[in-house]
């Protein structure tokens, strides 16, 4: 047992060390001593051993580095086989690279799984010793670490020694090292010390809580060795160290306070807060352990309570600017930017070169839409920390929100300057050059973003996005399949994929793909319509238009939806109600060239043509070279016996599309209703010049030909017509066209087949 009283020390002291006076000078030969002591006695220790022994032949190896062999050493000396007593000091150096500063805890700090060299070394030449130095006894002088080392990874050498004589530190001088250890000792002072000087300090720690008897002492340094541990990442072990500091004495602020951080930074924010909470419980006004609550607070997502915390820090230190900065970051999480912007205002305040809150208040202000402030918070952020990647980002963000999509990219740029693996700026990148519609660019650009990360599935939607621009269907649908790979709940890639599949005319796969994006979002009503389209492609009008309804139930004014209706309806028969659905096309977008053109062809085949025509002719106002349109007002004017005007339809028809035959044939029919049947033989012409087979085109100019007295063109025209399709040998029987030739024989010959 330790006593109190120090003058019992120095009796034992006195005791232990005539006994080590008395093995030595007893002892003949081979030996091996160990004495506990510091380096600072030792020197003392040894002067009087040898004023005590001067029969004896005493040396000295004093070392001061790390060795691997202590054998060598000795066997160099020139007085090996005269010494009778040869103290080694500075042993313990070659044991200080083996130590894990906080293994196990409570000053378990050696690394289980290796042993030292130099101990190595010793319990395999134990023997060598022995035989090669039989007159020397050799006295290990160590501190108590050392020792404890010996005991644990060289037991065979160990078990020879005679035992260790301890010679414990005087009380002044454990009064001394607790001086400069405890009150000279901070966090800035041991994170700057080499990996060798805060083993150094952690041994000297130990050191001293050998001695060291007062529980508050002790407790503070316990503290100061959790601290030491903190500053070299062995958080666990501070943590252990703390609770010694608090087991004697608990009311230890800075103690709670610490052990928080500790906790903190292994990520277990529930205890750190409990930690502040008691390191504050005992010193209310300490602000650094409300704003470090407020941190923990933040990690756990209890942004609300970090607020809370952060201000009653501010009540203690008002010019706190990080207090006022991750403050902003908690109201930011809580969707409270202008609040946020306000709160890094202040930050700013107190420290105007803070880059962290101009990043944060540009982040902010992105999110409230006011982007031209934005981009100069980012630009702020970006003079006082240039190589700041993220800001670069956010930057680019916030231009491509301003549509400045050049710049964008120019921004996206630096960022990637800084940080060349970055897939959110790579990507982000992509989305600009693809707004500018530099789609080639921007696959390169989602291509890299998918290099250094192969799951971004945002990268592989936005590349298919990009391949569908380019017209690159397939390869699109290939990347949208990716992104589902990895998210399959991505309504807006399952929506891609369909639409490229209509493109590529897999109206099947299409409209499942449509499903699927219906699934995951059901108001999709972009997917409404398009899977309408596909499903009148597929000839299923009914379900195109109940596809259309659910597209216009979510979004009522969506003229495509309105048209397409429409166009299914008519395709149904349903003609008013075709109309009905194009004018509500119109109502909401007047100048749709479409919708007018469907009105018109939906009125048509109501038998309202003058109608149609008004509605081609608005179709036209909007669309001029819409041959579609000039062909169909063509035959509502020929409907309403407006041969002329006709014609002349048929004729812009042509003057867009030179190839469409059905105009051509149409536009002969007018002309034979004008007889200008030469003119109309020329027209029929051009009509199988484009398609060989238009058997009404062979009938009709099989009639011309009649009507021009040609009996042999028109019998020649008719037999391919009556070829290509027997229906046209019915009519001939009945049409007045033939009349001139009915009596004749090939033409009865022909007709009666």
């Amino acid at each position: 047992m330790r006593s109190d009283n120090s003058s019992d020390d120095e009796f034992r002291e006195e005791d232990v060390y005539k006994t080590l006076l008395r093995s030595l000078r007893l002892k003949r030969g081979f030996g091996i001593v160990f004495v506990q002591c510091s380096p600072a006695r030792a020197k003392n220790l040894i002067t009087q051993v040898r004023e005590d022994l001067p029969q004896k032949k005493i040396g000295v190896i004093e070392l001061t580095a790390a060795i691997d062999n202590l054998y060598d050493l000795v066997a160099q000396r020139g007085d090996k086989n005269e010494l009778n007593i040869l103290f080694i000091q500075g042993l313990e150096k070659s044991l200080e690279s083996s130590i894990q500063p906080g293994y196990g805890g409570e000053g378990e700090y050696y690394v289980l799984d290796r042993v030292p060299k130099i101990l190595g070394h010793l319990n395999q030449k134990r023997e060598g010793f022995r035989e090669s130095f039989p007159n020397i006894c050799f006295v290990l002088i160590l501190p108590l670490f050392a020792i404890k080392f010996f005991i644990r990874r060289a037991p065979d050498f160990f078990d020879w020694s005679s035992g260790v004589f301890e010679f414990p530190d005087k009380q002044e001088l454990i009064a001394e090292s607790y001086d400069k250890l405890i009150l000279q000792g901070n966090f800035d002072e041991y994170i700057n010390l080499t990996p060798a000087q805060q083993t150094e300090k952690l041994l000297a720690f130990e050191a001293l809580l050998e001695y060291e008897e007062s529980p508050e002492r002790r407790a503070d340094i316990y503290c100061q060795q959790g601290t030491l541990f903190v500053a070299v990442g062995d958080f666990i072990s501070a943590v252990a160290s703390y609770d010694k500091a608090l087991q004697f004495k608990p009311d230890l602020h800075q103690a709670w306070y610490n052990r928080g951080i500790a906790l903190h930074n292994l990520g277990r924010y529930e205890e750190a807060v409990a930690s502040y909470d008691k390191a504050l419980q005992f010193k209310p006004d300490k602000h650094q352990a409300w704003y470090n609550r407020g941190v923990a607070l933040r990690n756990l997502g209890r942004y609300e309570e970090a607020v809370a915390s952060y201000d009653k820090a501010l009540q203690f230190k008002p010019d706190d600017d990080a207090t006022w900065y991750n403050r902003g970051i908690a109201l930011a999480y809580l969707g409270s930017y202008k609040k946020a912007v306000a709160s890094y205002d202040k930050a700013l305040q107190f420290k105007p070169d803070k880059h962290q809150a101009w990043y944060g208040r540009g982040y902010a202000l992105d999110e409230l839409g006011r982007y031209e402030e934005a981009v100069t918070s980012y630009d702020k952020a970006l003079q006082f920390k240039p190589d700041d990647d993220t800001a670069w980002n956010n930057r680019g963000v916030a231009l491509g929100n301003l549509g400045r999509y050049e710049e964008a990219v120019a921004s996206y740029d630096k960022a990637l300057q800084f940080k060349p693996d970055d897939d959110t700026a790579w990507n982000n990148r992509g989305v600009a050059l693809g707004n500018l519609g530099r789609y080639e660019e921007a696959v390169a650009s989602y291509d890299k973003a998918l290099q250094f990360k192969p799951d971004l599935h945002q990268a592989w939607y936005n590349r298919g996005v990009a391949l569908r621009n380019l017209g690159r269907y397939e390869e699109a649908v290939a990347s949208y399949d990716k992104a589902l790979q990895f998210k399959p709940d991505k309504h807006e890639a399952w929506y891609g994929r369909g639409y490229a599949l209509g493109n590529l005319g897999r109206y099947e796969e299409a409209v499942a793909s449509y499903d699927k994006a219906l699934q995951f979002k059901p108001d999709k009503h972009e997917a409404w319509y398009n899977r309408g389209i596909a499903l009148g492609n597929l000839g299923r009008y009914e379900e195109a238009v109940a596809s259309y309804d659910k597209a216009l139930e979510f979004k009522p004014d969506k003229h495509e939806a309105w048209y397409g209706r429409g166009y299914a309806l008519g395709n149904l028969g349903r003609y008013e109600e075709a109309v009905a659905s194009c004018d509500k096309a119109l109502e909401f977008k007047p100048d749709k060239h479409e919708a007018w053109y469907g009105r018109g062809y939906a009125l048509g085949n109501l038998g309202r043509y003058e109608e149609a025509v008004a509605s081609y002719d608005k179709a036209l106002q909007f669309k001029p070279d819409d041959d579609a349109a000039w062909y169909n007002r063509g035959n509502a004017l020929g409907n309403l016996g407006r041969y002329e005007e006709a014609v002349a339809s048929y004729d812009k028809a042509l003057q867009f599309k030179p190839d469409k035959h059905e105009a051509w044939n149409n536009r002969g029919i007018a002309l034979d209703e004008l007889g200008r049947y030469e003119e109309a033989v020329a027209s029929y012409d051009k009509a199988l010049q484009f398609k060989p087979d238009k058997n009404e085109a062979w009938y009709n100019r099989a009639c011309a030909y009649a009507n021009l007295g040609d009996m042999d063109a028109a019998m020649e025209n008719l037999e391919t017509a009556i070829r290509l399709d027997e229906k046209y040998r019915e009519m001939a029987k009945t049409d007045t066209d033939f009349d001139s030739m009915r009596h004749e024989p090939r033409f009865q010959a022909l007709i009666q087949g």
